[in-house]
């Protein structure tokens, strides 16, 4: 019984739909969920809690999925998404936040099935860092584009330091690392093209 009247909070729409995908793609492979916790490096526990929507996970952790099941990021999430269109307004773009890591990415491009570029804007708050530990394409193709702030940007042992205007282009194949040193926020472009 709970101490409180407080009803629990029903999850963001968003995450609900995630859930039920990323449950979906576990599934059609016939995999458990020690399988899946073996093959990402995520525990079971936060796998199962993904897939129940009691958590809104990571960009961390959809990236070892993604990287499981050979998706971007983006083609994921479009995958839980309305039927993608031509052309998508301002107001339209869908916003995914990761509110503990201080990043908020917006799908500018919707990704669609047959084809293999698209364009995402990215926002890490001063302070932000965001490391990755694989590519979720091994391969992938990135334009980083800074809008607004400064960003470190580190791939294969490399870091750059790209001030607002500056471009990298890079293939990723390891761990690479975002990081917002401040003290303003971070407003990039990436150009994401599959191999």
């Amino acid at each position: 019984m709970r101490d409180t009247d407080e009803e629990p909070k029903a999850p963001d729409l968003v995450d609900a739909r995630l859930a039920a995908r990323l449950a979906e793609l576990r599934a059609e492979r016939g995999w458990s969920l020690g399988e899946l916790a073996e093959r990402s490096g995520v525990s079971r526990s936060t796998l199962s809690r993904a897939e129940r929507a009691e958590i809104s996970p990571t960009a961390s952790l959809l990236n070892r999925l993604c990287a499981v099941y050979g998706r971007t990021m983006s083609r994921l999430l479009s995958e839980v998404e309305a039927e993608p269109a031509l052309l998508v307004r301002a107001g339209e773009q869908p916003l995914w936040e990761d509110r503990s890591a201080g990043f908020v990415r917006r799908s500018v491009s919707p990704p669609h099935a047959g084809l293999r570029g698209e364009l995402v804007e990215g926002r890490l708050a001063a302070g932000a860092d965001l490391a990755y530990d694989r590519p979720p394409v091994p391969g992938l193709e990135q334009h980083i584009w800074v809008l607004d702030g400064a960003l470190e940007v580190t791939t294969q042992d490399v870091e750059h330091h790209l001030g607002t205007g500056d471009c990298l282009r890079m293939r990723v194949w390891g761990p690479t690392r975002f990081r917002c040193a401040g003290p303003e926020d971070a407003r990039y472009a990436l150009v994401v093209v599959l191999p």
